[in-house]
């Protein structure tokens, strides 16, 4: 059984999931459970902002309450709440931030906004996990690509971001016109598997800095299918998937070149792609240093990270910021 206080309740629905979990100071997981939206979704291709808050008003309230269940928690358990604020859409964050703020009310209980980005952050110390700083990260998911510096668990600075399109949102892009569904990304992973990268598409600024773009890929893969509608189609996705590879593998090795650091950190929904672990564990055995991912659990967006990175907002003693905000950087609280 818990001790009283000992425990964070975070609240996810920046997107299309509704997510809550019940974390520890030290990362430790102890309830968690997330209501995925993909099948109300996939007819549209991608999410409908309208039907995502509707699901979101429906799940919330039983998901907080199936999630303290699990563990036979209650008010006296939690120590806070912590709830996204954003970046996300707006319909689904005011879901979010509502239900916090009401039980904060009930419970008098503290609610933290929290950065998405930043809980994404914290993902790789789940359950055991663990970043050694300073550290380079690589967030790459469907709505944001960058690079940046870790000097300590707390401090980040932007080192490169994408001019135009995340590489999540080119893998879902690629998905739709391979006819793949939604979501794309693991499907198309899945699809490369099967086939060979014998076509030549670009590699957007894989020579320059360390900013991203992917609209020039997406372009291309879109140029061809157009152009050749009976084009084998593993072997589309193992060439855009390649491509895609091959610059975020090259951004990351830049970066540790550049800065000294003592690990990789790649999170975000990407970082759940098979592909992009392989290639990732190859720079850091190449550059001598560590490795973190989140589990693939803790991959895509959940309840557990906004939890985790709740703890660091109250030992940081920040005031509590409950406005929505559809964007944000990650060097923003």
């Amino acid at each position: 059984m818990h001790e009283p206080n000992s425990l964070i309740l975070g609240i996810e629905s920046s997107c299309d999931d509704t997510a809550v979990a019940l974390v520890a100071r030290d990362g430790t997981v102890a309830a968690a459970l997330t209501q995925s939206q993909a099948e109300i979704h996939a007819q549209y291709g991608g999410v409908y902002p309208e039907l995502a808050s509707r699901a979101h008003a429906a799940e919330i309230i039983p998901t907080i309450r199936q999630t303290l269940a699990q563990i036979d928690a209650g008010p006296e358990h939690v120590r806070a709440i912590a709830v996204t604020r954003g970046p996300g859409l707006i319909g689904p964050l005011l879901v979010g931030l509502n239900a916090a703020e009401g039980l904060g009310l009930g419970w008098s209980k503290p609610v933290v906004g929290v950065n998405h980005l930043r809980g994404h952050l914290r993902s790789a110390e789940l359950d055991g996990g663990n970043i050694t700083y300073p550290a380079i990260v690589l967030l790459a998911s469907g709505g944001h690509t960058l690079m940046a510096f870790m000097a300590d668990a707390k401090s980040v600075e932007i080192l490169g971001g994408t001019r135009d399109d995340s590489v999540g949102e080119a893998y879902d892009k690629v998905a739709r016109m391979l006819g793949l569904g939604y979501p794309g990304g693991p499907a198309v992973d899945k699809l490369a598997k099967t086939g060979t990268p014998d076509i030549t598409f670009p590699r957007p600024m894989i020579r320059e800095g360390l900013e991203f773009s992917f609209s020039g890929l997406k372009s291309a893969v879109a140029r061809l299918v157009e152009r050749e509608p009976d084009v084998d189609k593993p072997t589309v996705a193992a060439s855009f998937v390649a491509a895609a590879m091959d610059v975020l593998a090259a951004k990351c090795a830049r970066a540790l070149a550049e800065r000294e650091a003592a690990s990789l950190v790649v999170v975000g929904g990407v970082s759940a792609s098979p592909q992009l672990r392989e290639r990732t564990a190859e720079v850091c055995a190449a550059a001598g240093v560590d490795l973190a991912l989140p589990s693939l659990k803790w991959s895509t967006d959940n309840g557990a990270m906004i939890a985790l990175a709740g703890w660091d907002y109250l030992d940081m003693g920040l005031v509590p910021h409950l406005k929505p905000a559809t964007r944000l950087s990650i060097e923003q609280f």
